[in-house]
């Protein structure tokens, strides 16, 4: 039986976390908000995956399963599919890297503004996406888009 309120959870808490990446974003933690939108994206995907009654597999990138069980999503989620499933591959190879470096890399030297400028805007747009073709409403106010909060915050 199909948990709905599991999906609906899970986007919105990942609607939610927008908020806390914005905030690592103002403090110029550039490979924190790389490794925090990578969980958002995976939480919207996986909530994805329930709702199109796919199993959710205990990996973080999806793209796969997305590619493979195509014909059961949204028409929406279609139309986007190659871009979604790019994200999703990008962020998933940051992940570990972003959150702990390596020998010959410390995260907080490596990853740049423009690298967390895009994982948040993917992280937006998977968001955005899932939630309009779910119809989940975004109970913590309306994902105002990055480049909107970034002008605003210019001015």
């Amino acid at each position: 039986m199909q948990n709905k309120s599991l999906v609906k959870d899970y986007i919105e808490r990942a609607q939610v976390r927008i908020g806390a990446v914005e905030y690592l974003f103002s403090k110029k933690a550039w490979a924190d908000v790389v490794r925090e939108s990578q969980e958002i994206v995976e939480l919207a995907l996986k909530a994805l995956l329930r709702e199109c009654h796919i199993d959710v597999p205990r990996i973080h990138d999806v793209s796969g399963i997305l590619t493979q069980e195509e014909s059961k999503l949204p028409p929406e989620i279609k139309k986007d599919l190659e871009k979604i499933c790019d994200i999703s591959r990008s962020l998933r190879r940051d992940r570990e890297l972003a959150y702990y470096g390596s020998e010959d890399l410390t995260p907080s030297e490596f990853y740049k503004e423009k690298d967390a400028k895009e994982a948040l805007t993917s992280a937006r747009f998977i968001v955005e996406k899932i939630s309009k073709a779910l119809g989940v409403v975004n109970k913590a106010n309306a994902i105002m888009s990055t480049n909107e909060k970034w002008s605003a915050d210019e001015e």
